[in-house]
Formats: C-alpha cells, structure tokens, sequence
C-alpha cells in the first residue's frame, strides 16, 4: 500500500453506553476509535425499489493501513457524513482494511 495513495482523512467512531447525565441515566452515543489516512476506492449510489417503497442508498469503498479491532459495530465519518461499516476485509496479512460502507441517513 503506497502512503501517496492515502490521501483521505477518515474517523471510526465505537457506540459507547456513555457517561451518565445530571439523573444518573446513561447517555448513549458515538465516540472516536481512531483517525486513519485511507483511499476513497468507489462510491456509488444505487436507486431502487423496496416493499415500503424507493430509496437510494450511497455506499463507499476505503482503504486504509491495517488496524486492530475494527468490526461492523463501527462507522466511519468522512467530509462530516457517516456510514455504517458493512464490511471489513483484510488485505494482504495484516498489512490494510477494506471498508465497505454505507451512508446513514438520518
């Protein structure tokens, strides 16, 4: 993997249960895991027909160096938009991550 390839900046974000309000209650919500140089491989939107009707889903491709512990349970943030992890491949023998994501619609 050339580090000249690596020319975006991307977060991955971890849901933690969070630190507890002014009730003791805890507050969920995302916290950073780490921030990684990565490549935007492809990003693609793809329009389409459900049962409940038409949506479009955006999903994106990134690589990156190899790092410990990512999963699906993350997501990641790019440009101030975040995309929940659907994939994760490994590249060669631990030397990077394939991160095949798709964009959270709020």
């Amino acid at each position: 993997m050339r580090a000249g390839k690596l020319d975006r900046i991307i977060t991955i974000d971890a849901y933690t249960a969070g630190e507890p309000d002014e009730y003791g209650n805890s507050v969920p919500g995302w916290n950073g895991f780490a921030t990684l140089r990565a490549q935007l491989v492809s990003m693609s939107t793809d329009e389409y027909l459900r049962a409940y009707g038409e949506i479009s889903e955006s999903v994106i491709v990134f690589r990156t160096r190899f790092l410990d512990g990512v999963t699906t349970t993350h997501r990641v943030g790019y440009e101030g938009r975040h995309f929940n992890i659907k994939e994760v491949k490994e590249i060669g023998r631990r030397k990077g991550l394939e991160l095949r994501c798709e964009e959270v619609r709020s």
